[in-house]
């Protein structure tokens, strides 16, 4: 390609024929001849006559420069003239599109295909072989060198993985390089990899390497942990440049099912950091619905950290030294543990050997002294594993001799004899109260009620690991918790009773905010390599590149090794892996991962993502050849005299050249403004049903269809005479237009804008209707939600939607022109979802139906496939089939009617709700 400035041609060999131009020059000025002078007598008998046919002697000059022009502009076109045109590297070789195609490039991933795709159509261009590759996933062979038309027809398939490239993987993929010269254009994601260094080095040695990166920063989320009573967050970036606010949305499910923000969290980065810490506290009972916690705004994988069981709702087992007394609730070393409990927590009690079998997440012993040697064995094989055991003192711990002379592998401390008592007649000093809670005890922060006080406890024995083994103690010191680790577990002991004999603890607030912190870190922490050996792990939802959950399907299960180290895979993707009794988040980054940018040798070129948009010239230019030759026609019938009014040439020549100015260059601005202009008056001249452009071309289609034929049955049965349907982006175009608009949603449709949601809101709340229609009808009735369902729940989480009912026996849905009972589609028997009835609508005495307002219900939601039921070929024939027989064609007849109340309803309003109509419908109903 031949670059001019901003011009290039892709043929440029032939602007050498405008060497010709002097040539051609000389050629028309020869033509037509000269005329030659001869003296005859007789033609004064012509003179004052008009000769209508004249013939000049020599072809004007600006004539000639009209053909010299249009000539100019013939071979100009030929040359194939390209505006602002993408430049390439040089060579003629072979060239390599790499990408990294990991979870950091989803961000910005669609300029990565749009350079990937300039690249290619640059290549195609110079007539250079291409081939593409994905670091991600870059398969055993060689990368197949072919034309790059070929490969601009995949880009569109291309998406990132949820994954970081395997260094063996892509080292095998590098020694497996073709043998001979090409260039490489690697789109990197912009972090350091082990074996980065080694496969540039394998690409230099085949010819030169443009490095090209897009300026969004890296950012990136680790696993959600519980720490002192918060969820604690950590986002992390690659660059450690200025100060950044990030937000952390707190993703989790409704009572309803639906999944939507619960809440959102606010950090930043201080400048030159390259971490921040975000820590959000929540109830218990909102902790228990979180399914997910992700970056707000940024759509990869990194962004997202799944939740597991590390935050459910606890198991835990409750068992006393003594029954429960009848009548005496209150004293039972039980009751107020139950109370605390009970809100977060699912409570075990039963025999011991039952409660380890439940594999509890807490064992709590109140008062339990003594145990049998088979019990104590099981109690500990289960700490070992991973347990909590929380124990409380009482009598019969203070009477016995547990952990006296030798520490009692379930007892964090060596116990005194006896107890201590304090505050009483015969005691040596008043109640104490609690001393603050240090920074490391996991009960750091919490408030400490002045009304607390301690009567007796047992002792500790004063060893010398007493003190870092103490989480809590007495304003003189002595302990009141102790805990110590046991294997994977931990044992942790209230040196007071579970109930008030001891202490008013019990009593207080504070002992709930105690048990709970206890028991939400008991199972949070992430079972070791050993303990997952030889299990099996299957996967229940798995992430996308973009961090979009979806059903694992078929998927095999993993072995527990390799869930245990934590690095995502093609066939291990990230996403909630279920066990026999709890459930694992694996996600893409881990809880030590670190951002590194990459960074690059001085000699490798590093470019942005921006491309310059390629405007072709070839058929403006053709045209506009044509249009100076067609002056060139007209001016010459003009000096011929072959026009009916022959006028001076510079005329019309001049005219046709300012049109054909006029028409080749319009304002692209005012372009699109005059369409847009026309689609408005189009718009709004006519009755125009909308519909949604979707992700899927054949919904489309279908859904155009079925507005077409759903526009002829109004036509012919109604009044209204209804434009053809269009198809609108909810993106770009106006709404407001169109008193209708259907939605067919499909499972991978993107997420509306944040510009895109205040357009439909503003739509919904002036009078507009949407019409959404999952089309899943056929299987979402057997139990379960399906793609399409979820997705809609996600796009309506933006929607400014008012509260939904079932519609009603007597919505204006069900009369608005024809008498209806039911609204099938394609399918039938799904509920169908409208704007729910004002509280105080009811019915007037006498009359049937409800005096409901005159509004009309902005969403109507379904699965029924309503648009599938009314779509028409070219032929006015059915596109889908209906049910079967005769039955589906009555089925497919009460679709049509329901459309047909649907357009008279977004029309009329609930006119039909007054009264007057009611002896009219009353008759119709046969009553």
């Amino acid at each position: 390609m031949l670059t001019l400035g901003p011009l290039g041609f892709t043929a440029p060999a032939l602007l050498l024929a405008l060497l010709a131009l002097p040539l051609l020059w000389l050629v028309l000025r020869a033509v037509p001849p000269a005329p030659v002078r001869r003296r005859f007598p007789g033609v004064a008998l012509l003179l004052g006559l008009d000769d209508r046919q004249s013939q000049t002697d020599r072809t004007p000059w600006w004539l000639l420069l009209l053909r010299l022009a249009a000539v100019a502009l013939v071979i100009l076109g030929f040359a194939g003239p390209v505006l602002n045109p993408a430049q390439g590297g040089g060579g003629g070789g072979p060239v390599l599109v790499l990408l990294d195609g990991t979870w950091a490039d989803a961000g910005d991933w669609a300029r990565r295909i749009d350079r990937a795709e300039a690249a290619l159509t640059e290549a195609a261009r110079d007539g250079r072989p291409a081939a593409v590759a994905v670091l991600s996933d870059p398969g055993a062979a060689a990368p197949a060198f072919q034309a790059a038309e070929a490969w601009l027809e995949r880009l569109p398939a291309l998406v990132p993985a949820p994954w970081e490239p395997d260094p063996e993987a892509v080292a095998d993929w590098a020694g497996a390089l073709p043998e001979g010269a090409f260039d490489t254009l690697w789109l990197s994601d912009g972090l350091a990899r082990d074996g980065r260094d080694a496969l540039l080095a394998a690409l230099e040695d085949h010819g030169a390497v443009r490095v090209f990166e897009g300026p969004r920063p890296v950012l990136a989320l680790r696993p959600a942990r519980y720490e002192e009573g918060a969820i604690v967050l950590e986002a992390i970036r690659a660059r450690a440049e200025g100060a950044q606010d990030v937000a952390v949305d707190v993703r989790g499910r409704d009572p309803a099912g639906t999944e939507q923000v619960l809440a959102r969290a606010e950090g930043s980065f201080a400048p030159g950091a390259q971490q921040a810490e975000i820590r959000l506290s929540l109830p218990a009972e909102l902790r228990n619905r979180v399914t997910r916690f992700e970056i707000a705004g940024l759509r990869s994988a990194g962004a997202v950290s799944l939740a597991d069981d590390g935050l459910r709702r606890r198991e835990i087992g409750l068992l006393s030294g003594q029954g429960d007394g009848e009548g005496f609730e209150l004293l039972s070393p039980l009751h107020y543990l139950r109370q605390a409990l009970a809100p977060d927590a699912d409570l075990i009690e039963s025999d011991l050997s039952d409660m380890l079998l439940a594999n509890p997440d807490v064992l709590i012993l109140a008062d339990v002294a003594r145990l049998s040697p088979a019990e104590e064995t099981a109690i500990r094989d289960w700490v070992e594993a991973g347990g909590m055991l929380l124990r409380f003192a009482g009598p019969r711990l203070a009477a016995s001799d547990v952990s006296r002379a030798e520490e009692d592998p379930l007892m964090p401390v060596r116990l005194r004899e006896g107890g201590r008592s304090v505050g009483g007649a015969m005691s040596w000093g008043a109640p104490k109260t609690l001393m603050p809670f240090e920074a490391g005890s996991p009960f750091a922060g919490l408030a400490i009620p002045g009304e607390v006080a301690v009567t007796a406890q047992v002792l500790a024995q004063p060893d010398p690991d007493l003190a870092e083994r103490t989480i809590a103690a007495l304003q003189d010191g002595t302990p009141l918790v102790t805990r110590k680790p046991l294997g994977e577990g931990q044992v942790v002991l209230f040196h007071v009773t579970a109930n008030a004999e001891w202490s008013s603890l019990p009593l207080s607030g504070l002992f709930m905010s105690m048990l709970e912190r206890l028991s939400v870190a008991a199972g949070a922490e992430r079972p070791a390599p050993e303990a997952l050996a030889g299990t099996t792990w299957v996967p229940e939802d798995v992430l996308d590149g973009f961090g979009t959950a979806s059903e694992a399907g078929t998927m095999a299960g993993v072995p527990g090794e390799r869930l245990a180290a934590g690095r995502p895979a093609p066939d291990m993707p990230p996403g909630l892996y279920a066990g026999e009794d709890r459930r694992l988040a694996l996600n893409v980054i881990g809880s030590d991962t670190v951002l590194v940018p990459a960074a690059w040798p001085d000699r490798i070129p590093v470019e942005g993502l921006e491309i310059r948009q390629e405007t072709p010239l070839k058929g403006a230019v053709l045209m506009a050849a044509l249009l100076l030759l067609l002056a060139d026609l007209l001016a010459s019938m003009a000096l011929s005299g072959k026009l009916p009014r022959p006028r001076r040439s510079a005329g019309p020549a001049a005219a046709i050249l300012l049109a054909g100015a006029v028409a080749l260059a319009p304002p692209q601005a005012r372009a699109q403004e005059a369409q847009a202009d026309a689609r408005a008056v189009a718009a709004t001249s006519e009755v125009t049903l909308a519909y949604v452009r979707s992700s899927d071309p054949q919904v489309d289609e279908i859904t155009r269809a079925g507005l077409a034929g759903l526009s002829d049955v109004l036509y012919a049965r109604t009044s209204i005479e209804p434009a053809d349907p269009t198809e609108i982006d909810i993106e770009t175009d106006e709404l407001s237009f169109f008193p209708l608009i259907y939605w067919a949603v499909t499972a991978d449709q993107p997420l509306p804008s944040a510009e895109a949601y205040g357009r439909l809101n503003r739509y919904l709340r002036t009078g507009g209707m949407i019409v959404f229609d999952t089309r899943d009808a056929d299987v979402a009735g057997f139990g379960g939600t399906t793609p399409e369902g979820r997705r809609l729940q996600e796009i309506a989480a933006g929607l400014d939607i008012p509260p939904l009912e079932p519609v009603p026996q007597d919505h204006v849905l069900t009369r608005a022109f024809y008498l209806l009972q039911d609204f099938p589609g394609r399918y039938a028997g799904r509920e169908v979802w409208v704007e729910a009835a004002p509280p105080d609508a009811s019915a007037v005495e006498g009359m049937p139906f409800r005096d409901l307002n005159d509004g009309v219900t902005p969403v109507v939601i379904g699965g029924n496939d309503w648009a599938g039921a009314w779509a028409t070929d070219e032929a006015r024939r059915p596109m889908l089939r209906v049910g079967s027989g005769l039955g589906g064609e009555r089925q497919r007849e009460v679709a049509y009617r329901f459309g047909v109340n649907l357009v008279m309803h977004v029309l009329t309003g609930n006119y039909k709700s007054d009264q007057v109509h009611v002896p009219a419908l009353l008759d119709r109903l046969g009553n």
